[in-house]
């Protein structure tokens, strides 16, 4: 029996295949400091393998969703998720961290079909503050993945080492394809009937890029993660080389910074009806930039220690999970017949912008902890000037 719009049971397989990219990345970083040492190379050429992901997650997701405008959603999200299970059992065999950065690369091509349809998905079942709704429910579920999965790599990269989590990586992968199979319907009503090419892609997203609200809400969504992965690129270094925590230690220090961004998401869920997707936003930014701010000072003045760090990022999350599903669903709602090209270069802006950030803050840690929070806080500061400044733009969705 296939799944139904307005479930639970939808909402769950869809947040999977929104978890496979987070989980890719979350599930083995308390093993980055392991990786330069077993790998013989430095902080930076471990946090490669992660900025290389974000790379291939964006010039994945060119093509992901313009061809399955076409053809479907259903084909091309098997084909993705194909792919992601053959390099991520190269990842787990990599014998060097250039042969594991190329696997990451190509893992990423594969992780970025399942998001992007995921997101197009959404917007064939909903409209309005509902597809905000539902990303943000999405968001939720998805978000116990990441809370989990930093905890269970460090108990596996204790007991087994790192390769270890891409070999439960594939596992959960495997169950994903098995549902996606069996359940998941077609949702995509009107197929797109232009020939699928490069020159066609391109003028997709000229179309898309003309909106000067969609220009908006990309770029916030784009700061928000950006952020966000900045502290994912940084953290294991900063809280287990610097702060001394063991990889269980730091799991645990994640997962409270997971749980910062449930809880947006829950709020989200809550005042999206009554205060609307800008209204969310709002309050989402002033998280961004709050949390931000606070982790600077903290770790600037060197009081709070671990806390110093956790607590300002739990603030940011929360401001992640109320920013980032109503900018995206915002984005995508004047485009209902193009869905998967407006998720596709949406997600091709927030990945491309975010791995510039983490290759910045990865060479940058060299000197100390500081670069982290001053990245930081200047995206939040950044959302939350843009989202004030763009008021006109966003009220005559232009």
């Amino acid at each position: 029996m296939k799944l139904r719009p307005d479930t639970l049971a939808m909402t769950a397989v869809l947040a999977m295949l929104t978890a496979l990219g987070p989980l890719s990345t979350d599930f083995y970083l308390p093993s980055l400091p392991d990786i330069v040492r077993v790998m013989q190379t430095d902080i930076a050429g471990a946090q490669a393998t992660l900025s290389v992901f974000l790379f291939g997650f964006a010039g994945g997701q060119i093509f992901w969703g313009p061809l399955s405008d076409r053809v479907g959603r259903r084909p091309v999200l098997l084909v993705g998720l194909g792919i992601f299970m053959v390099s991520t059992l190269a990842c787990a065999f990599a014998p060097s961290i250039e042969a594991l950065t190329i696997a990451r690369a190509v893992q990423a091509l594969g992780a970025s079909g399942p998001i992007v349809l995921s997101r197009a998905m959404v917007r064939d079942l909903y409209e309005g503050p509902r597809a905000g709704r539902e990303l943000a429910r999405m968001g939720m579920i998805m978000g116990l993945v990441p809370a989990i999965a930093p905890v269970l790599g460090g108990v596996l990269q204790q007991a087994f080492g790192w390769r270890s989590t891409f070999v439960a990586t594939l596992a959960f992968a495997a169950a994903v394809v098995a549902m996606v199979t069996f359940l998941l319907p077609e949702t995509i009503r009107n197929r797109s009937r232009e020939p699928l090419s490069l020159g066609s892609i391109i003028r997709g997203f000229g179309t898309l890029f003309a909106s000067r609200a969609f220009r908006v809400y990309v770029a916030l969504t784009a700061l928000a993660y950006g952020g966000l992965f900045a502290f994912i690129s940084g953290s294991s270094f900063i809280l287990i080389d610097i702060h001394g925590l063991t990889p269980v230690q730091y799991g645990l220090s994640f997962s409270l910074v997971v749980l910062g961004f449930i809880l947006g998401t829950i709020l989200a869920q809550r005042l999206v009806a009554r205060r609307g997707m800008d209204g969310v936003i709002a309050l989402g930014v002033r998280c961004l930039a709050g949390g931000g701010l606070a982790m600077l000072v903290c770790v600037a003045g060197d009081f709070g220690g671990v806390a110093g760090v956790v607590l300002p990022m739990a603030l940011y999350t929360c401001g992640v999970g109320l920013t980032m599903p109503q900018a995206q669903a915002s984005a995508m709602m004047p485009f209902p017949d193009s869905a998967g090209a407006a998720s596709s270069f949406t997600g091709i802006c927030q990945m491309l912008f975010s791995a510039c950030v983490g290759l910045l803050v990865g060479h940058a840690l060299k000197s100390g902890a500081l670069p982290l929070p001053l990245v930081m806080s200047a995206i939040g500061v950044a959302a939350l000037v843009l989202f004030r400044a763009s008021a006109a733009v966003r009220a005559a969705r232009i």
